[in-house]
């Protein structure tokens, strides 16, 4: 490639940047959506996944503090070298983000997309 000319446009258009959902110009009712079983059943599986992911999440952050807080001397009790338990709660707090975020994406594969395309599908009928 050289500098100064335009790079190519791609082939064609990517497929999973498709639009999705009612035709351009088509009006939906999106309270009239809203009522449907569809999009209850989907924000009600989502609500059951993310509440208690949320809580997990965040009383197991707030363990480090308190932790540090209440239980010094356990928190600094050295496992190896000069690495302590602390250090070590520390680092498993970026795991446990990482794992929850593997578990959402998991379940939205499985779960919340398919339930979304019945909703967007639904969308398209005029609700």
């Amino acid at each position: 490639m050289e500098v100064g000319k335009p790079v190519p446009a791609p082939e064609a258009p990517r497929p999973e940047l498709a639009r999705s959902g009612p035709p351009l110009g088509e009006e939906v009712h999106w309270e009239v959506l809203e009522q449907t079983e569809e999009f209850r059943d989907l924000v009600r599986r989502r609500f059951r996944f993310v509440l208690p992911a949320t809580i997990f999440f965040l009383v197991y952050y707030f363990l480090l503090p308190l932790g540090n807080g209440l239980a010094p001397n356990l928190m600094k009790t050295k496992v190896f070298g000069e690495v302590n338990i602390a250090y070590l709660f520390a680092l498993s707090e970026f795991v446990m983000a990482w794992v929850l975020a593997y578990l959402y994406i998991r379940k939205a594969n499985t779960v919340f997309d398919s339930l979304a395309a019945k909703v967007r599908a639904r969308a398209g009928k005029g609700a």
